[in-house]
């Protein structure tokens, strides 16, 4: 028996170069989580954690793993090929950089990469000048710091 989508509850902010978005996501791993963005618009999707949630020995119901669902409309437009996703203590946070002009943003959708146990991230840009990057340019230069 598979749960009907819960609604995810968010928190927006308006930055100057950014628009933040958080929302709970708890109990997920990070490759449960997949994002959708274009440009003022944003969807989070987490699957149905855990087979036995729904078995006979479940006496109380009131809480399940997923699945989640949220379709958010933003307060302006993004560039989600540049979106930074980072998952931890089951709160999922986006940070994407405001569109510099005129021009079509792409649609994007991305899982997040794990990086630990519960924890995961996509790096789409790196530093206060939005430098377009990637998770695995960001892991490797974490890698090199942590040898000296």
């Amino acid at each position: 028996m598979t749960a009907q989508p819960q609604t995810i509850p968010v928190r927006i902010y308006d930055r100057e170069q950014h628009i933040v978005l958080a929302a709970p996501l708890p109990g997920l791993e990070p490759e449960n989580i997949s994002v959708d963005i274009a440009r003022d618009k944003v969807v989070i999707m987490g699957e149905e954690r855990g087979p036995r949630q729904h078995g006979p020995e479940v006496v109380v119901d009131e809480w399940t793993i997923g699945p989640y669902y949220r379709e958010v409309s933003l307060p302006g437009t993004v560039d989600g090929s540049l979106a930074n996703a980072t998952y931890g203590n089951g709160v999922l946070v986006l940070s994407m950089p405001k569109s510099a002009d005129d021009r079509p943003a792409p649609q994007v959708n991305f899982q997040l990469h794990p990086v630990a146990a519960t924890r995961g991230e996509r790096v789409g840009h790196t530093g206060m000048d939005i430098n377009r990057s990637s998770t695995l340019e960001h892991e490797l230069k974490h890698a090199s710091e942590k040898k000296f």
